[in-house]
């Protein structure tokens, strides 16, 4: 079987099964599980599914892997953009942080940053600042808690949203589509991302490589209202294009100076 052949038959799996192992897809397509990895990574840049650990789901725009398969994937180029996202803020600044696998990475890292106020609606993102106690501030919105991704979500959290007004926003996303649309795939995160936003003077989004060019189900904002996107690559193609048109600055773990688009 070509190439392009056994990637072709193996979007159709993934996309069929809804989910499916690495170890499944190396027994039906009779193929090595490391040639597996690489055609799921392949794959999932180009958006016809979404590599999960351990193996890959359909590229439906309402579906998100659970935040244990978030928290595993990608690890390396989470903590990446997790310390060059901390070193970008000044001592005394608020920070609205909302849920999310990376977010959680940027709490890591920004722990031993400086002293900082940060408003979350995380439980890990708490979690992680509170494990150093004294060096920063941390408020955990309240309101109804969701144990699936350690979160509180709804219409008490994006109240008290509305009543801060902070120096920045640090989100997370689902996606970034091809016209430059940051997007989400879940509606009350959403929502207090867009809360977040409001609220706040600049917009930072964690992003690593693989939301770009992705789709989403709900929008959270246009390119225009974001300051500053940190990935591990830079973009390219029709989101590259669309960041820049928008005047956003790219940041890219690893590299010594922000980048401009």
């Amino acid at each position: 079987m070509k190439p392009e052949e056994r990637r072709a038959k193996m979007a159709a799996l993934v996309n069929e099964a809804t989910k499916i192992s690495v170890d499944e897809l190396a027994m039906l397509l009779d193929t090595s599980r490391e040639t597996v990895r690489r055609d799921l990574t392949l794959l999932s840049e180009q958006g016809l599914l979404r590599k999960i650990h351990g193996g890959a789901v359909s590229a439906q725009t309402a579906l998100e892997s659970p935040m244990g398969d978030r928290r595993s994937t990608a690890r390396a180029e989470k903590l990446a953009i997790g310390r060059a996202a901390s070193q970008l803020f000044k001592q005394g600044d608020s920070l609205l942080v909302d849920t999310g696998s990376t977010t959680a990475c940027f709490a890591e890292a920004l722990k031993s940053a400086g002293n900082f106020t940060v408003i979350t609606n995380s439980v890990m993102v708490a979690h992680e600042l509170w494990s150093e106690p004294g060096n920063s501030e941390v408020y955990l919105l309240g309101g109804r808690y969701h144990g699936d991704g350690h979160e509180i979500l709804g219409p008490m959290v994006i109240e008290q949203i509305g009543r801060l007004h902070a120096d920045h926003a640090v989100l997370t996303i689902g996606a970034i589509d091809p016209s430059g649309v940051f997007m989400d795939f879940n509606a009350d995160e959403a929502f207090v991302a867009r809360a977040m936003i409001a609220s706040a003077r600049q917009v930072t989004v964690l992003a690593d490589g693989s939301k770009l060019g992705r789709h989403a189900l709900f929008e959270v904002c246009r390119a225009e209202k974001v300051t500053r996107l940190v990935t591990d690559r830079a973009p390219t193609g029709a989101v590259g294009t669309a960041l820049h048109a928008a005047n956003v600055e790219i940041v890219v773990a690893g590299q010594e100076f922000p980048t401009k688009r």
